[in-house]
């Protein structure tokens, strides 16, 4: 949303209130009591409402000054527990709920949207929420091919719009603390970076693979067709919709390489100052992906299992810190005694968001820098895919001199959708 939109609502309710100013204002309508009047709240809605978006509506209505009206999923079961789970929070029986994110998208007094589809819709449906002067927070991987996040990216600019990828450890204190040291030159000079990748065992990699034709639920149940979404059509299969077989079929998803790295990566390429650029070489060492950037920092891929982990190696020091709240460096006195906590919450993460649709400054995890990280991650399962070295230009977005390479940077997209 730009800032005249926000000027022209702000006009149009100070003229209603002086037409129609009460004798008595009430402490509510003031945002006495410890919360904000109704016309400083962000009006917002929420598509996708899975787990995770559940959990990420939670943690935007936790916020005073949230107000959310709408929510929108192609499953009615969904639909209707949110909407149940919306009205409890506010007291009454308000929540639309909507089957087709356009219609939900189409409303002008919502400010704002959570987007917490599968990976295949989360381009499309950001780029249709910037055309309709929509903020937004969007899950990540916020793509799934290197096009698409290309294309998500001009939109937020073309379009003014507040975007913040759902990569939530940059709002994490003990993460925070090892960006910070590794960007400081306090570890040396930075030499090479760990990010982890999902234990092999969490998913059985299909990556192409299709299922035989079950019998299709009607659509105010299940709204197969607009599940597809961008992706080929195929006949319903009710296992499409699990979240361990689309995620680890690459018509839907990256696979648990973005997933998981869009947090690990994400969190590498940020300690090396590397928002707007990704490595330049990739191949495959000991079965795994190890990437170089230009300024010479080597970027590896390392199998691991819980807690997800970062680790930043440089000349003079190194520093490890997981999910589990577990935190080491070389030399120990870079901890300084510190204490943080466990966990990945949002609380911090989505609060910058609420600041940053009303500040328009850039939140800590903007689109492009997402875009990067998951690039990376995407470049390497090509890598991984093709099973040989590759040089990439980041600047251009595209392998040198490799054509075969260059055909998996983009998927093919059904219609009616695509990244204009």
């Amino acid at each position: 949303m730009s800032n005249s939109r926000i000027t022209r609502r702000g006009f149009l309710r100070g003229a209603g209130a002086a037409l129609a100013a009460p004798y008595v204002i009430t402490s509510h309508a003031l945002g006495l009591q410890g919360r904000p009047a109704p016309s400083g709240r962000i009006a917002m809605g929420a598509i996708g409402l899975g787990g995770r978006g559940r959990h990420d509506l939670s943690a935007l209505m936790a916020n005073d000054d949230v107000q959310m009206l709408a929510v929108c999923d192609v499953k009615r079961d969904a639909r209707s527990a949110v909407k149940r789970m919306v009205d409890a929070k506010y007291g009454n029986a308000d929540c639309q709920t909507y089957l087709d994110l356009r219609e939900l998208l189409a409303r002008d007094d919502i400010d704002a949207v959570l987007v917490a589809t599968g990976d295949n819709w989360h381009t499309t449906a950001a780029i249709l929420a910037a055309k309709a002067g929509k903020d937004m927070y969007c899950e990540k991987p916020m793509s799934v091919s290197v096009t698409e996040g290309r294309a998500l990216c001009d939109a937020m600019q073309r379009y003014g719009t507040i975007f913040q990828c759902g990569t939530q450890r940059r709002s994490v204190p003990r993460f925070r603390y090892a960006v910070e040291l590794a960007q400081s030159g306090k570890l040396g000079e930075l030499k090479t970076l760990y990010a982890e990748k999902a234990p092999p065992e969490w998913f059985e990699y299909h990556p192409y693979a299709s299922l035989p034709p079950e019998p299709e639920p009607p659509k105010d149940v299940i709204d197969w067709d607009m599940w597809l979404g961008p992706a080929a059509w195929r006949p319903y299969n009710a296992t499409y919709l699990t979240r361990r077989f689309w995620m680890a079929n690459f018509d839907f998803s990256g696979g648990m390489l973005t997933e998981w790295g869009s947090h690990t990566a994400d969190l590498c390429q940020w300690a090396n100052n590397a928002d707007d650029t990704t490595p330049v070489e990739f191949e495959l060492a000991e079965g795994t992906v190890v990437a170089h950037y230009a300024n010479g920092v080597k970027l590896v891929f390392e199998d691991g299992k819980w807690p997800l982990h970062v680790r930043f190696v440089g000349t003079e020091g190194m520093i490890y810190v997981d999910d589990d709240g577990n935190i080491e460096a070389e030399p120990k006195s870079l901890l300084a005694d510190r204490k943080f906590g466990k966990g990945y919450p949002q609380a911090n993460h989505v609060r910058d968001f609420l600041d940053c649709f009303k500040s328009r400054r850039q939140p800590v995890a903007p689109a492009e820098g997402a875009h990067r990280a998951n690039s990376t991650c995407q470049v390497a399962n090509i890598c991984l895919q093709l099973g040989r070295k590759l040089t990439y230009d980041p600047k251009a977005e595209r392998f040198v001199g490799d054509a075969t390479a260059d055909r998996m940077l983009a998927r093919t997209m059904r219609e009616p959708w695509g990244l204009a």
